[in-house]
């Protein structure tokens, strides 16, 4: 074996696939990853849309450095540190409502794990214990933990745990490129998806609902779906009405990916709990938090006075430090504009290379969060037989080319659809996102022409 593409055998890692051989990444330039042979990788989805400042970022790391130097851990149930501190202050001043308080994990399924248990214990602490049941929609995914999976909708995922997982309820999703009538608009779908919310809800019975939890904007499960108009208005009246939690899950599309800090901005509305991570920290250290309104924080603090949860590495100085940095950079160097600016480019040449090619069903996303359906027929919309594994085909052929997408399977209901999940970095220019279409075209077409032959 060389050092260059470790094989499943040769690992003692247990990596994602026992099967797949894995090239080793030994350098991070930018927009770029480097193996140990040499080769460029352009970071097109920036892992799973993690990497916003690209990699080595030299003000991110001298704030890790400067922190290594100060302390590097400090257990929470003796002391907060000043990177924690900060942290939260930074978010809560940028935060949609009336945020009062962050609480700090190592990711998004556990951010998504204590924002269950924050909201069940909501309910308690009100005096309202019959409260269990939580809402989602199918076609979502929240995280890989047990509550995080019970709760989330992506059925390929759910399936091999099914029989441990927590009871769960789940509506359609805002999916209109599949959902939408002939002759229906987009605010008249939006609004027919969100009142089926309101029918569980009455199904269930209101009081023994505890939340609705959603993705702003659909990622990997999907592909880049965004809602339709007015449906998270609808959605946040529903709640309202019937007395019952809203949170909303950020953690791949919030941070900045759809052109606003977070996603929920184009909404006009706001979460009573909102989850952060990937672009929280941009990859520079595990870190994810769970944004508390004040009207959950009062209840605690009328309460029981402690939130009963916690885990070793919450609120860690160095993730913290990394994450502070990571957000004041995408500040003084005006990334939230490039990312409007880079990611309206980038649908444009992807319209412009793709939008007439017969196996592209769909374009579509905000910002640098980008999505493309793949059909095996435009006209009726039928996808690729899942047998097939094109989406798998696409990452290989990318790969090839010197490029790293996210491409998934299951994307109509777990099972059918393939879709390509496009986030490069905040950092990206003119000149990368022209590479970044170019090779993805070629990937695609490779791709397809392996199927072709398969079918043939």
């Amino acid at each position: 074996m060389n050092d260059v593409t470790r094989s499943a055998a040769a690992s003692r890692v247990l990596h994602r696939s026992l099967r797949q051989r894995y090239p080793t990444a030994v350098r991070g330039e930018g927009a770029y990853l480097i193996d140990s042979a040499g080769k460029r990788y352009l970071d097109a989805s920036s892992g799973a849309a993690v990497s916003c400042l690209g990699h080595g970022h030299p003000a991110v790391l001298a704030a890790m450095h400067e922190q290594l130097d100060a302390l590097e851990y400090a257990h929470t149930s003796f002391f907060t540190t000043e990177a924690a501190e900060a942290l939260a202050d930074d978010l809560i001043a940028h935060a949609p409502g009336v945020t009062s308080h962050v609480y700090f994990v190592s990711g998004g399924s556990e951010g998504v794990e204590a924002a269950l248990k924050m909201a069940r214990q909501y309910f308690v602490e009100r005096g309202e214990p019959n409260r269990r049941h939580f809402i989602a929609r199918w076609q979502s995914y929240h995280g890989n933990t047990l509550g995080a999976l019970s709760v989330g909708g992506n059925a390929w995922r759910r399936e091999m745990f099914a029989p441990i997982l927590a009871p769960s309820n789940h509506i359609s999703p805002a999916y209109a490129y599949r959902g939408q009538l002939t002759g229906e608009t987009l605010e008249a779908y939006g609004r027919r998806m969100a009142d089926e919310l309101e029918a569980k809800i009455v199904e269930l019975g209101a009081d023994k609902v505890i939340a609705f939890v959603a993705e702003t904007v659909v990622g990997a499960t999907m592909g880049a779906v965004a809602p339709p108009p007015g449906y998270f208005k609808r959605i946040r009246e529903i709640c309202d009405r019937h007395g019952i939690l809203l949170i909303l899950d950020e953690v791949m599309c919030g941070m900045g990916r759809c052109g606003t800090l977070h996603a929920v901005e184009a909404e006009g509305i706001a979460p009573d709990l909102m989850v952060l991570a990937k672009g929280l920290g941009g990859g520079y250290a595990p870190i994810g938090a769970v944004l508390t309104s004040a009207r959950v924080m009062e209840a605690f603090a009328r309460g029981s006075g402690a939130f009963m949860h916690g885990h070793t590495y919450m609120g860690h100085p160095l993730a913290c430090a990394a994450a502070l940095a990571v957000q004041r950079t995408m500040r003084e160097h005006n990334l939230l504009d490039n990312v409007r600016t880079q990611g309206a480019l980038l649908r444009g040449l992807l319209q412009q290379k793709l939008g007439d090619h017969p196996h592209v069903g769909d374009i579509r996303g905000r910002g640098l969060f980008c999505g493309i359906e793949l059909v095996a027929d435009r006209a009726s919309k039928a996808p690729f037989d899942p047998s097939l594994q094109l989406h798998s085909r696409i990452k290989a052929e990318a790969m090839q080319c010197g490029l790293i997408v996210y491409p998934m399977g299951g994307t109509i209901d777990g099972h059918r659809g393939d879709h390509v999940l496009l986030a490069p970095p905040f950092i990206v220019d003119e000149k990368q996102i022209a590479e970044l279409v170019d090779k993805l075209v070629v990937a695609l077409d490779a791709a397809l022409s392996t199927v072709a032959s398969n079918t043939a």
